[in-house]
């Protein structure tokens, strides 16, 4: 069992930057991917962007590439989403996901564990 905790959202306006952190805690032994997803009200969970266990692949969304950055510590078990230029469009509450295959699933199902999420709310 994996325990993820999501923090770091909040209130921005368009154009400022906000760094989200994902803890996971438990059986983090072995390595995993981690993703980050997020679902506006009434629309489906999308994928923004993943990152493997070495961190040396990383994979994006169209809509967030050049704007958001994925990162980890894989010494602290903590992954971030610096995000950047932040536009209304964006506002969701963001998931994150931690994956037991190798990066980098754009797909919900493919992450094994989640956390509570954060609610990111750009104005503009």
């Amino acid at each position: 069992q994996v325990h993820v905790v999501e923090s770091g959202g909040g209130l921005v306006q368009a154009g400022g930057s906000l760094r989200l952190s994902c803890a996971a805690s438990g059986r983090t032994s072995s390595s995993y991917a981690m993703g980050w997803f997020r679902q506006a009200p009434d629309k489906e969970r999308e994928f923004v962007a993943a990152i493997s266990w070495s961190g040396r692949t990383t994979s994006y969304a169209d809509s967030v590439k050049g704007r958001f950055t994925i990162s980890r510590d894989n010494a602290k078990n903590t992954g971030y989403l610096q995000m950047n230029n932040l536009k209304p469009g964006d506002t969701a509450v963001y998931y994150c996901g931690v994956s037991s295959v190798p990066c980098c699933s754009r797909y919900p199902l493919g992450y094994d564990y989640w956390g509570q999420g954060t609610q990111v709310t750009v104005s503009s």
